[in-house]
């Protein structure tokens, strides 16, 4: 049983590895962008975009992998083929070295988000199978499945399809048509994040149950009816991303109407808002459970944000500007980091660890959510002032609608760099605690 437990350890411990990097690239692309000399010398914006961009993907990816092998040994223990897991993980960690030593030379080649030469992606394919394969001999096992599970199959399963789909640019049938080219890319990006999500809020319901000791929530039947409405959004509501493509007009009214049922979620979240603060007041000193009531309030006000966007009058002012950047952000910090750091303070960390009463991560965790906050609202006003000025007759030349808004640039950066230090400050104290754990079992041996 201890082989099982730590497997998921290890995903963790290299998935904070990577964000660790992804923040650090993170940190000084933003400087490099608005003082385009910083570090020109020995790596440029066009290396830090990607190298960011990955590593905090590859975070995300890993540390649901790592959440999902932990969460299945909590309830199945010795079920999942330890081997074939660590060889997932070898073949992550292959692919991650490759990866970065391509950014690193200039070797692109890829698409938007995975901009790496194709041939790569091969052993990220294998890897996933492996733990599709993995995943399933043990869920097989268990009579009645949670929702969480249902969300982990789903999200397992839809990564590995829509991850294919993303790279049918290859074939020249797909790349010779723009318009088809660029409706499956959208298409495969907004429901990869949609599959991702799904693995990560499960690992939120799987925590909530484990943490209040009450599992009714996980069986009920509103819990299901909010899985399949997540489920129909994963698949359906990507069409949001190309209302500016001459596309089929179904397609935009599908997909508008899809997007418009997360008012329900919306409205879901504001209705138990006051049970969810009354639960927080009872177990807000736990890390675990302080992450996922901060990722709670992102979720509300990430979804407010994005069904926004998915009106298309205003989707025509916020497409391709700061304020997609602001959802991603405020999704991939706010709602799918919040989440995995819970998950590594209740697997990775022991409960008579010093650093869980912290008085430095309880003041770290409040800067993080304020500097991301200021992060966030700084971007989507920037969002703005561009989404006016791109809607213009006659608009400004580029170059002076960028330029004044040069202080809010420096607010986003200054901010960044904020939420950087503490994001570093909480995975460096998780990561040690992982260190020393498996050093002093070394030395006890």
């Amino acid at each position: 049983m201890e082989t099982e437990n730590k497997i998921g350890k290890f995903f963790l411990a290299v998935a904070l590895i990577m964000l660790t990097l992804g923040l650090i690239f993170g940190g000084i692309a933003s400087i490099s962008y608005i003082s385009p000399g910083f570090a020109s010398s020995w790596i440029g914006f066009v290396q830090l975009r990607p190298l960011h961009v990955s590593c905090i993907m590859f975070f995300i990816l890993i540390g649901a992998s790592g959440s999902v092998y932990s969460g299945l040994n909590s309830l199945m223990p010795k079920s999942a083929y330890i081997p074939i897991a660590y060889l997932q993980l070898g073949l992550w960690l292959v692919a991650i070295i490759f990866i970065l030593f391509s950014y690193s030379t200039k070797q692109f080649g890829g698409r938007e988000y995975w901009e790496f030469p194709p041939k790569y992606a091969i052993l990220i394919a294998l890897a996933w199978l492996l733990f599709l394969y993995n995943f399933v001999t043990v869920v097989i096992k268990i009579k009645k499945w949670p929702v969480y599970i249902w969300m982990w199959m789903t999200g397992v399963f839809f990564f590995l399809l829509t991850f294919t789909e993303n790279y049918l640019w290859e074939f020249p049938y797909f790349r010779e048509h723009f318009v088809k080219d660029m409706t499956i890319q959208w298409k495969a990006n907004g429901s990869l994040v949609g599959s991702w999500n799904q693995m990560i809020y499960g690992t939120a319901f799987f925590l909530m149950d484990k943490l209040s000791g009450n599992t009714a929530g996980s069986k009920s039947n509103l819990a299901f009816r909010m899985y399949f409405l997540g489920l129909g959004n994963l698949m359906f509501n990507w069409g949001h991303h190309i209302y500016t493509l001459p596309t089929e007009n179904y397609i935009r009214v599908v997909s508008y109407a899809v997007s418009m049922t997360e008012w329900i979620l919306l409205a879901r979240i504001i209705y138990l808002f006051r049970k969810t603060v009354t639960e927080a007041q009872k177990l807000f000193h736990y890390f675990p459970f302080r992450f996922l009531f901060a990722s709670e309030i992102w979720v509300f006000l990430n979804l407010a944000l994005a069904i926004l966007m998915s009106i298309p009058v205003l989707n025509l002012y916020t497409h391709g500007t700061h304020i997609t950047v602001a959802h991603a952000m405020g999704t991939t910090i706010g709602i799918n980091t919040m989440i995995l750091l819970g998950a590594c303070f209740e697997f990775m960390m022991k409960k008579n660890d010093t650093l869980v009463g912290s008085k430095v991560l309880n003041f770290v965790f409040w800067l993080t959510q304020f500097s991301l906050f200021v992060f966030w609202v700084t971007l989507i006003i920037i969002g703005l002032n561009r989404g006016m000025w791109q809607m213009q007759t006659t608009p400004s030349p580029f170059s002076s609608m960028m330029a004044e808004q040069g202080g809010l640039f420096h607010v986003f950066v200054v901010s960044g760099i904020v939420l950087m230090i503490s994001l570093l400050t909480i995975a460096v104290a998780l990561l040690n605690s992982f260190f020393k754990e498996i050093f002093s079992r070394k030395l006890s041996a």
